[in-house]
């Protein structure tokens, strides 16, 4: 069961990652980790600096983003931190946390990308 899920989100984290590559976004890091937690994918939009959490899910949209709790949002944003403390060259950018929901049913998949998903919380 814990593989199935792993496997599932993995899939997930590449159709994220494909669609934000054909939108022209550079991938900068993929599951990127520090002692505070994991983005998932960080990438470049043009001159900003997104920080990405993808959720891949087989039901609607609501439980997904309810899924991103207030103490996860709060580990996203330490964990950028983090990475902007470790990564002299996006000293001055501007950043944005967005949000890629996958929803997997029977017959179809669909993706949802909701930009500035929240704000930064520390």
């Amino acid at each position: 069961m814990i593989n199935n899920i792993k496997r599932i989100g993995t899939e997930g984290e590449k159709k994220a990652k494909d669609f934000l590559i054909s939108n022209n976004y550079k991938i900068i890091k993929t599951n990127f980790h520090s002692p505070y937690g994991e983005i998932d994918i960080i990438a470049q939009d043009g001159e900003i600096l997104v920080f990405i959490e993808v959720k891949t899910r087989s039901s609607d949209l609501d439980s997904a983003l309810n899924s991103i709790s207030i103490s996860k949002r709060k580990k996203i944003s330490k964990t950028a931190s983090y990475f902007l403390s470790k990564n002299d060259a996006f000293y001055d950018v501007f950043t944005r946390f967005d949000v890629i929901i996958i929803l997997n049913s029977r017959t179809h998949t669909s993706l949802k990308h909701i930009k500035e998903a929240f704000v930064p919380t520390f």
